[in-house]
């Protein structure tokens, strides 16, 4: 047993078995607070896309967590609040989250992680000095240190294929930041087809909202071009929870025709994002959205008759992580990912990764940040790595407890793969057997780990 075996003080074997519960947590986190991620999924762009890099205090505070929650505690109505400027928005919403009440909540905490981060005062009553420190930075070198202080590798963007403005950013060959990558985003062709077919349509192409005619073809000829163009890691939408597969909907057939041929002629995985439900306080806009009970069944269904197509999916309500999880063991074509927008509190992140480490050992995407402003890299992901130490904390213990011990070899492997070796296989930034060579510290073999 592992609690009988020889022990050095360090807590360690002579074959570098941990064996002192205390020696492990300090490992553990340690490989987990360094250990560098590809942040699959965000809403951030470099420096090269202009107003779409957003940064800054202002942007920050006025995201739509802090917002609705800003709304909550503030004597301000809806409309007053957006007949004012960004700065003058931004005030309120610090005056009201950090002067006038303690910034408990996990996204009011976040800003307090981020002021630590960057050495700027926490408890300031105004703004001034934040904004001062923030109009001094170049974006190219406050990038490349947010990126670092986060121990982000690379991040993956999304992309509106179907976002005229967006194209015109494309079109012109931009010369994008190498750590950058693209998504194809699906929303409004699977979403908003009637306004998007008769936006292409108005653009030449031979479309309609029955899906008659040339529409099919058209529409794989235009996403092949986005394809090619961007150079995307993998699809994606962001579906109502009462989406259902199969139906005979205008939306079931486009995935059918147009989207999973894509996926196939591409090699390009399809991300479901599962249990939106928009505007359910219009009032609030971006902050109004709520959520709903997604059905896993169409999930399963997606990978039971496309298993040549591999899914990546991220469900909204807590209550489907279980299903989704077992969804998961019984298809090798799906990868459970992330804590997606209201579940990303530190009390559910880490019961849903306890639950995939139980059910799927590390064979998931335990974290994304889903950031929009550059700076929620560094508090989501200094947060999450903490709760993620402490989930591979207990099913190490519990693995000593059963009769086997880990060393600090295992632990980076186990991590490596979380953070980056998964999705690096899942899109085929390298094959299976290669990743598994890959995530072993040089000068080792997959045996000497066993």
């Amino acid at each position: 047993m592992a609690g009988k075996e020889s022990m050095k003080d360090n807590g360690k074997t002579p074959q570098g078995r941990i064996t002192e519960r205390q020696e492990l947590r300090r490992q553990v986190a340690e490989v987990v607070l360094s250990t560098p991620v590809i942040d699959i999924h965000t809403h951030l762009f470099p420096p090269e896309f202009g107003g779409k890099n957003l940064f800054g205090i202002d942007e920050l505070l006025t995201y739509h967590y802090l917002v609705a929650e800003m709304f909550r505690s503030a004597a301000v109505k809806p409309e007053v609040y957006w007949g004012l400027s960004k700065t003058e928005q931004a005030d309120l919403v610090w005056q009201t989250l950090f002067v006038e009440n303690t910034p408990l909540s996990e996204a009011a905490r976040g800003v307090i992680t981020v002021f630590n981060a960057l050495g700027l005062n926490a408890n300031a009553r105004t703004l001034s000095e934040a904004r001062e420190f923030f109009q001094r930075q170049d974006p190219q070198s406050y990038l490349d240190r947010v990126l670092e202080m986060a121990r982000v590798d690379a991040v993956v963007m999304t992309n509106d294929l179907f976002d005229p403005k967006e194209m015109q950013l494309w079109e012109t060959r931009p010369n994008v930041d190498r750590r950058f990558s693209s998504t194809l985003r699906m929303d409004r062709l699977l979403n908003q087809w009637k306004q998007t077919s008769e936006r292409l349509a108005q653009r030449g192409y031979a479309v309609d909202e029955h899906l008659s005619g040339r529409t099919i073809a058209q529409l794989r000829s235009y996403i092949d071009a986005g394809i090619e163009r961007m150079k995307p890691l993998y699809m994606a939408v962001s579906l109502p929870d009462d989406f259902r597969f199969p139906t005979g909907d205008v939306r079931n057939r486009i995935i059918n025709e147009v989207v999973l041929p894509t996926a196939r002629a591409h090699n390009l995985p399809f991300a479901l994002m599962i249990g939106v439900r928009r505007g359910v306080n219009p009032a609030l806009r971006a902050a109004g959205d709520g959520l709903g009970r997604a059905d896993v069944g169409a999930i399963e269904r997606l990978c039971f008759e496309n298993p040549d197509v591999r899914f990546l999916a991220t469900l909204l309500s807590r209550e489907n992580q279980h299903e989704l999880c077992v969804a998961a063991r019984k298809f090798s074509n799906l990868m459970p990912f992330g804590c997606w927008w209201f579940l990303n509190n530190p009390s559910i992140v880490a019961e849903i990764t306890n639950e995939r480490l139980e059910l799927l050992g590390t064979s998931f995407i335990p974290q994304h940040s889903d950031a929009t402003v550059l700076e929620q890299l560094i508090y989501k992901w200094q947060h999450s790595r903490r709760v993620i130490a402490d989930c591979l904390c207990n099913s190490y213990e519990q693995l000593f407890d059963a009769g086997r011990t880990v060393q600090r070899l295992e632990i980076e492997r186990d991590v490596a793969r979380m953070f980056s070796g998964n999705f690096r296989a899942w899109v085929g930034m390298c094959s299976s057997a290669k990743l598994e060579t890959e995530l072993l510290p040089e000068g080792t073999d997959a045996v000497s780990v066993r």
